[in-house]
């Protein structure tokens, strides 16, 4: 079982009751799911650039993802309709937990010049958005073996309805936020 499903249930859940004043358990805000988005611009040009990217997250992750493909031609873009221009994955349940367990406590502090993530990247809704320049910083990625340095959207859900709580959640989960 995950070290931050466990922490969540015996640590997090009765201070953010506690904090908040929630009259019920099922206030309590939880994390509800991750996606992760990987963009491929360069793979109108080289085909293979989708493949290496669904390996790489995979291996992240330990789930296989998504091909997303374009939904409209786009002249200026040399896009068509149909081609694959990015991949994604979202995450629930244990892997979920463990991904971010993996981020907060290894990926993160392994990012040079790392001061802790921006504390305001909050959508208004109780979401958390975080942009990661290279796949390198995460232990399962080889350096010998990636064609090309990606970077990656990460988009934590949480079932919180402010951002000031969805912030309070992540902190107890153990979010390195910048001080």
């Amino acid at each position: 079982m995950a070290r931050l499903k466990t922490m969540y249930t015996a640590d997090v859940a009765p201070a953010l009751m506690k904090k908040f004043n929630y009259k019920s358990v099922m206030q309590i805000p939880k994390i509800d799911k991750v996606v992760i988005n990987v963009g491929c611009g360069e793979a109108r040009d080289n085909p293979k650039a989708v493949d290496a990217i669904v390996g790489d997250i995979g291996k992240i992750t330990g789930q296989k993802p998504v091909v997303c493909l374009a939904k409209k031609s786009v002249a200026n873009f040399k896009l068509r309709e149909g081609m694959p221009n990015g991949v994604k994955v979202t995450l629930r349940g244990e892997k979920m937990y463990e991904f971010l367990d993996r981020l907060f406590n290894l990926a993160l502090p392994r990012v040079r010049d790392f001061r802790g993530i921006n504390p305001n990247s909050f959508d208004g809704r109780g979401n958390y958005s975080l942009g990661v320049k290279e796949q390198l910083i995460f232990p399962e990625i080889e350096y010998d073996k990636i064609d090309k340095v990606r970077g990656m959207d990460i988009c934590i859900v949480t079932t919180a309805a402010t951002d000031e709580e969805a912030r309070e959640l992540l902190s107890l989960m153990g979010a390195p936020f910048a001080k």
